[in-house]
């Protein structure tokens, strides 16, 4: 039976941390709060648990999940090569709103989709979400959100779209408010992608792929603008509004 659990209460913060741990080994999802926006969950390395995940939102291996890490040696342990750049902009902004798409180390034993090789990975600025993290190891995380809706700025929210396909719901409270004034777009409270995968070879640059809560002006004052792509500038009619892309970011998105 799925169930919501305040964890502003202590007693129900105990219970649905613990209850969360449990479901994530059994390869059951959970929703969590994240810095941005709710996020749904399951361990990264069961292949099982992530088909649930995106079945559950209602998408295909074509749109692998990014993966929440509890801190910058998990960065190191999850991808082959972490470029002085990108080491550079997760010691500004993580824990935080960037997502950076990384080639993964070829070793790792998992199955996240058609990823290409790579793995995109945040550090969130969210205690209950770190604390998670720091127990259960990385985890796929996907806005918590069907396909198509907006994403889940609360628990409430994340349970009206997802219902039963989730174990567990742990509601921090709102999402995303402390990046309200700083998003790219009216609204805006996803991550900020960044595609460092090119920086693998001579003059390959960092690419923005999903503006979000850093604004590209504050990466290029971390690594200058000359590593970055150019920006291309969609028209206004184009845009898909950021509200229903995914939290974390994925290299299909």
């Amino acid at each position: 039976m799925t169930a919501i659990y305040d964890c502003s209460v202590d007693s129900e913060l105990l219970t649905g941390m613990r209850l969360a741990r449990g479901a994530i080994g059994r390869g059951e999802l959970v929703v969590i709060p994240t810095d941005t926006v709710y996020g749904v969950a399951a361990d990264a390395f069961d292949a099982k648990a992530v088909t649930r995940l995106l079945e559950a939102k209602g998408r295909d291996r074509t749109s692998p999940p990014p993966v929440l890490i509890p801190g910058t040696p998990t960065l190191d342990a999850l991808a082959s090569e972490v470029p002085p750049a990108v080491r550079e902009l997760v010691d500004r902004f993580w824990p935080g709103g960037l997502t950076v798409i990384l080639h993964a180390q070829p070793s790792l034993q998992w199955d996240l989709g058609e990823t290409g090789g790579s793995v995109a990975l945040r550090m969130p600025a969210n205690p209950i979400a770190l604390e998670l993290l720091a127990e259960t190891g990385p985890l796929a995380v996907s806005s918590a959100n069907r396909s198509g809706e907006p994403s889940a700025t609360t628990a409430a929210d994340a349970a009206r779209m997802l219902g039963d396909s989730v174990r567990v719901y742990l509601d921090g409270g709102p999402a995303g408010g402390s990046y309200e004034a700083v998003g790219e777009r009216e609204g805006d409270t996803s991550s900020t992608i960044v595609d460092a995968t090119a920086l693998a070879h001579d003059g390959g640059r960092l690419r923005i792929v999903r503006a979000g809560v850093i604004s590209r002006e504050r990466i290029a004052a971390v690594v200058g603008e000359e590593l970055l792509e150019p920006e291309v500038v969609e028209p206004a009619a184009e845009r898909e509004p950021a509200a229903s892309d995914d939290e974390a970011g994925t290299p299909a998105s």
